[in-house]
């Protein structure tokens, strides 16, 4: 008999829970902070050191893969993080029928699936609709970042945020020395970069509204 899933909520929630939305982030979190939102969570190393870092700042996450959202979601528990939530479900699905239009200070991809074959390429999440829908939950002055392992997908992200009149390009974040193993953005990033491989790091304000 398998064991019974343990309930994790608020941290982890799925559409069903939600219904059919949009969400109201001051009644989803109890507050009127900023909200920002990651999009691909997988075992929520960003959200945990966010979470922790800046307690003045919310943040949700978006995960497809239950299993690892699941993971993240019992991180955020043990710590007791009250401005941290993940919601399972496919960010494509999520985004149009969650986010309202103006209502987040930052959006987070980090390390996305990159599908390597071209015929799979189509599913990639980055692409002219996720741009798009960024430009339209960002508020004005807020800001796009994406990093990557990966130089062609990352080529094709700086070119699919350029063909957007909606965003500015800043100063990609500088790379910085990692103190101890939770001392990095990404579980990803810490992965590439012990095994001594280059990430590609920009981000982009959304312009004046």
């Amino acid at each position: 008999m398998p064991l019974p899933i343990p309930d994790l909520r608020p941290f982890f929630q799925t559409y069903e829970d939600l219904g059919d939305g949009p969400l109201n982030w001051p009644e989803f979190f109890g507050n009127t902070r900023p909200v920002e939102v990651e999009i691909g969570t997988g075992r929520g190393m960003f959200l945990v050191n966010a979470g922790e870092t800046h307690p003045e700042t919310n943040f949700v996450g978006m995960e497809i893969e239950y299993t690892e959202g699941r993971h993240a979601a019992k991180r955020l528990q043990r710590r007791g993080l009250p401005n941290v939530r993940i919601l399972g479900g496919d960010a494509r699905i999520g985004i149009p029928r969650y986010i309202t239009s103006t209502s987040v200070a930052a959006v987070h991809v980090y390390f996305p699936d990159p599908w390597w074959k071209r015929r799979h390429h189509a599913r990639r999440i980055f692409n002219d609709w996720f741009v798009a829908e960024a430009s339209r939950i960002l508020i004005s002055g807020g800001i796009l970042h994406a990093w990557t392992d990966v130089e062609e997908y990352f080529q094709v992200m700086v070119a699919t945020v350029a063909a957007n009149p909606d965003f500015l390009p800043l100063p990609p974040p500088e790379e910085r020395p990692a103190e101890h193993d939770m001392d990095y953005h990404t579980s990803f990033e810490r992965k590439k970069r012990k095994a001594g491989l280059p990430i590609y790091r920009a981000r982009w304000e959304r312009k004046a509204r």
